[in-house]
């Protein structure tokens, strides 16, 4: 079970991660977590270039240091990455001092100050031990891909009907998610690039 809008409740209580960019312009970010692997990151690359649109890639790192090509393609082709662990780990079964060792041996790969916790799970006291090195980048609406009960139809209402200015999307570069991930991004792009949306790469300092 998955929320698709993240609640204002969870986001009020976890109000020093970044849940949505405050803006009235419009302009959405899309971010793709799991990867990099050829099999799915290169699509999601050329797709995203054929409507001119950037994004953030949240990392595993073992995926990076396995695939260095494509992983140097996202940064080519002006893309941002973030830091998603060295092995997707989660944090709420993790000890600290594990869960921080995994985060630095993915930073030996991914270096970046962007960090999204895999499953979004993370203890308040893993957060006092990285909040000084990274922004802790949640998100807005979760397009369901990874979810093999989502339809094909549902995923991508899911976004559609959810996504506003500023919103963080999350979408999955991932072979689970391949299925959802095809049919749904480029309609996600063509319908806002129509509404006149632009779509950029996470940038926070």
């Amino acid at each position: 079970m998955y929320l698709v809008k993240s609640s204002y409740f969870i986001k009020k209580y976890y109000s020093n991660f970044i849940w949505k960019i405050p803006t009235t312009e419009k302009i959405i970010y899309l971010t793709f977590d799991d990867g990099p692997i050829p099999e799915v990151t290169a699509w999601t690359l050329a797709t995203l270039k054929a409507f001119n649109a950037k994004a953030t890639f949240f990392c595993v790192g073992s995926n990076a240091a396995k695939h260095p090509e494509i992983f140097q393609q996202i940064i080519t082709e002006g893309h941002a990455v973030g830091n998603h662990t060295h092995h997707h780990v989660n944090g709420w079964h993790t000890d600290n001092e594990a869960y921080l060792r995994n985060i630095k041996k993915c930073e030996e790969v991914v270096a970046t100050n962007l960090f999204r916790p895999p499953y979004g799970r993370i203890k308040k006291s893993q957060y006092e031990l990285i909040k000084d090195d990274y922004k802790v980048i949640m998100w807005d609406v979760l397009s369901g891909d990874f979810d093999s009960n989502t339809s094909l139809k549902k995923c991508v209402s899911n976004v559609i009907n959810n996504t506003t200015e500023g919103s963080i999307v999350v979408f999955h570069d991932s072979l689970k998610a391949a299925s959802n991930l095809k049919h749904t991004l480029p309609k996600v792009l063509a319908h806002f690039t129509e509404q006149g949306f632009r779509f950029e790469k996470l940038e926070l300092h």
